[in-house]
């Protein structure tokens, strides 16, 4: 029997723990646990992610089946469960789960959330009243098996995996959108740059086909990290030892849990060495900071080679997005780069929190899984955003100002480093002051000092010639002669 009250026109309902007795809404599915953890962790003001919800409700079914089939649970018991889970997988009593992502006691408070709404709704479906933990209890049912060592860490890893899997869709499609890019620029040739000074001379395709080169292989790195993320301690319990937790149980949970996820899950060889450590999480939290920074370092490009509009470099055009000035009319600002460049910003620091997490555990558990989930959920799903807003929003719309790029060309020094092979060192860097100090381009400069014929000089400046690895300039001199 639930025992309830009115009061200021609401009914209530008292529930108890090892602390004491609470008064709970009578019309909530979350309990006594859940409400005490809501109360002393205040912290971001923010829900728990919707795809760890998820992953806990799989979780559960999984353990609740289980449970069934190794003759630890009642068949009713186990199907209100499973049905229970199933309401919450497809986005049912998501507002049920009412805990801060970042709370004290290594996950318990979150566990316990999924246990309570679980057992609650389980009671419903049973015909009877919420509260009334006699019928389906939120730890000797729910929790069967389980403890919140192997619980929590296993949703982080289920939800990692799903949240990357967004993740690298995104990045699929931006890798798409550089090699589509990288052919459309492949004749127009351009200054290249190192350390801010004209270099030699690049077409702008090959700056596009190397965007698309980084891009694949952090797609790689997350393909490898996303390995780690496979391996389960599920089963372990507390401390890895399994105890609680029926022989057949232990055999049987990741692989029922493996076919209600859809994903190729397998248990830790050593569960114990799977409870202690985070390094798994690092890992992954590396591969996203990787490419965070790939990121960064394109748009800080973008930002460059479109700067001006006339006093810049000027070689690229982003598309304009939105007005850029509250004072500067017409003034359109690089929005799109520069939303990703902070979104990197922010998943660098928040590898550093995962790291420092992960370092931070303790003989054999740490503690420290919510901030590191908290931190990577975060950093997967931005990452994505950004992506997706990088490719709609700005690199799909990039044209290139093909003329303005071979004026840079023509009227820098740089191109003196093609001549170097024909005329030498010394003659090509005394071409190169002379230029400087007069403003008369490199070709003008050669022509008029006879140094090359126009011929030559139009063999040797061709873009292929200056822009791709063959013969060399004193190989190709020899052989006309």
């Amino acid at each position: 029997m639930v025992e309830k009250k009115i009061e200021n026109g609401m009914e209530w309902r008292t529930e108890k723990d090892s602390i004491g007795t609470k008064e709970i809404p009578e019309d909530v599915y979350y309990g006594v646990q859940s409400l005490r953890a809501a109360e002393n962790f205040r912290i971001t003001g923010l829900s728990m992610h919707p795809e760890i919800i998820n992953s806990l409700a799989q979780i559960k079914k999984a353990a609740a089946i289980t449970n069934c089939e190794v003759g630890l649970l009642e068949k009713k018991i186990a199907d209100a469960i499973v049905k229970a889970c199933d309401e919450i997988i497809e986005g049912k009593l998501h507002d049920e789960f009412i805990v801060d992502p970042i709370q004290g006691g290594a996950g318990t408070s979150i566990n316990m959330n999924a246990n309570e709404v679980i057992a609650n709704r389980a009671i419903e479906l049973l015909g009877g009243e919420k509260g009334d933990y006699s019928i389906v209890h939120p730890n000797d049912h729910v929790n069967c098996g389980q403890s919140t060592n192997d619980v929590i860490p296993t949703a982080g890893k289920i939800t990692s995996l799903k949240l990357l899997k967004n993740a690298k869709k995104e990045l699929e499609r931006l890798y798409k959108a550089f090699c589509e890019k990288a052919e459309e620029f492949d004749g127009i040739i351009k200054m290249g740059r190192t350390q801010m000074q004209d270099a030699v001379p690049i077409r702008l395709g090959q700056e596009f086909k190397a965007y698309s080169a980084a891009i694949r292989r952090d797609i790689n790195r997350m393909e490898i990290a996303q390995e780690e993320m496979k391996t389960l301690n599920m089963g372990g319990t507390a401390i890895g030892t399994g105890i609680n937790a029926d022989e057949k149980y232990l055999r049987r949970i990741v692989p029922n849990l493996a076919e209600i996820t859809g994903m190729d899950l397998v248990q830790a060889y050593d569960l114990i060495d799977a409870t202690q450590n985070l390094d798994p999480f690092v890992s992954v939290s590396g591969a996203v900071k990787a490419c965070a920074v790939t990121l960064s370092k394109i748009a800080n490009d973008f930002r460059l080679m479109s700067s001006g509009p006339r006093c810049g470099f000027g070689e690229i055009n982003l598309p304009a997005k939105q007005n850029g000035s509250s004072i500067m009319p017409g003034k359109v600002n690089p929005v799109i780069p520069e939303v990703v460049n902070q979104v990197a910003f922010n998943i660098i620091g928040n590898d550093m929190t995962i790291t420092m997490a992960a370092e931070a555990g303790q003989l054999e558990l740490n503690a420290f899984e919510p901030i590191t989930f908290y931190c990577l959920f975060q950093s997967i799903d931005t990452l994505a955003y950004a992506v997706e807003t990088f490719v709609d929003n700005c690199v799909s719309g990039i044209t290139a100002n093909k003329e303005r790029c071979k004026q840079l060309v023509e009227n820098s020094v740089g191109i003196v480093t093609a001549l170097s092979p024909h005329i030498g060192y010394a003659k090509a860097a005394s071409l190169a002051k002379e230029a400087l100090k007069t403003g008369i381009s490199i070709r003008e400069l050669t022509l008029k000092d006879g140094i090359l014929s126009e011929a030559e000089l139009n063999d040797i400046l061709d873009v292929k010639n200056m822009t791709e690895p063959g013969i060399s300039g004193r190989e190709l001199l020899l052989k006309k002669k």
